[in-house]
């Protein structure tokens, strides 16, 4: 028989607001901080285990929450918008344990495209990216270490809650890369600027690892010797670069061209 939400929704403690206002601005680990109607739903399909919940008188929280053992704490609309990370609270947010997923999951679809991304600072652009992927039909997020957390406010609500749906491998190392490339046999490429080889000539065909770099300063150049291609973007005279999500969707979608063509060459490499 499935547990039921707690009935007569309690008034929660200045501690317990103190602490999803840690969880919020991440430090709290093991836990995130889903804020708005969406999102919440999105992270109770996922099956991502929920501590509490907070809303406000009138908002009705997610039919799924609804069969399951949570707390759910009545808040003002005042203390909602103290509480949360949006401009206009939507009235329920959610604290609960982050996805924990390993290299395995990467692969549960059988898809064999994966999008890494090297110390990607600006929330916008890694949700946009985790998002894009997610659209082009990619496998799963590989987030080198000194990335922006995946499953931070902004994060989540730029990715419209493909970060839940896309295995997201965090804090990942270079040797991650390499373990990678020889147990799955994936050729890594990297997006830059002085790449040899134009992004459409490219076989999108075979297995592979696309590695997108900072902002700023691109892939790291102790990154670089470990990739098998470096692949550029051809540019009209005067624009130096594009912006990295930008320049992801374009890859993302050449590789998902390529791979509609040819289907059954996907996974033979």
């Amino acid at each position: 028989m499935p547990m039921q939400m707690r009935s007569n929704p309690q008034t929660p403690s200045k501690e317990q607001l103190k602490h999803a206002r840690r969880v919020r601005e991440g430090r709290e680990p093991g836990l995130i901080f889903v804020e708005g109607l969406r999102l919440a739903e999105e992270c109770l399909r996922s099956g991502c285990p929920v501590e509490r919940c907070f809303i406000t008188p009138g908002v009705t929280a997610p039919t799924s929450l609804q069969h399951q053992d949570v707390p759910v704490f009545h808040t003002s609309a005042e203390v909602m918008e103290q509480l949360g990370d949006t401009v206009q609270s939507q009235g329920i947010i959610l604290v609960a344990q982050r996805p924990q997923p390993d290299s395995a999951a990467l692969f549960a679809d059988g898809t064999t495209l994966l999008l890494g991304l090297d110390r990607v600072q600006d929330p916008g652009n890694m949700g946009t990216l985790i998002r894009t992927a997610e659209a082009a039909g990619a496998g799963g997020i590989v987030a080198l270490g000194g990335s922006v957390d995946v499953f931070s406010p902004k994060v989540l609500r730029s990715s419209m809650g493909s970060a839940f749906r896309m295995p997201v491998l965090a804090d990942a190392t270079a040797e991650h890369l390499l373990t990678l490339r020889q147990q799955r046999r994936l050729r890594i490429v990297a997006a830059t600027g002085a790449g040899e080889l134009d992004y459409c000539d490219y076989d999108w065909r075979q297995p592979t690892l696309l590695l997108l770099g900072n902002e700023a300063h691109g892939v790291a150049a102790d990154l670089l010797p470990l990739c098998d291609a470096r692949l550029r973007i051809p540019l009209q005279a005067g624009v130096e670069s594009l912006n990295v999500a930008a320049a992801g969707a374009v890859m993302l979608f050449e590789g998902a061209r390529q791979r509609r063509q040819i289907p059954e060459l996907i996974e033979d490499g």
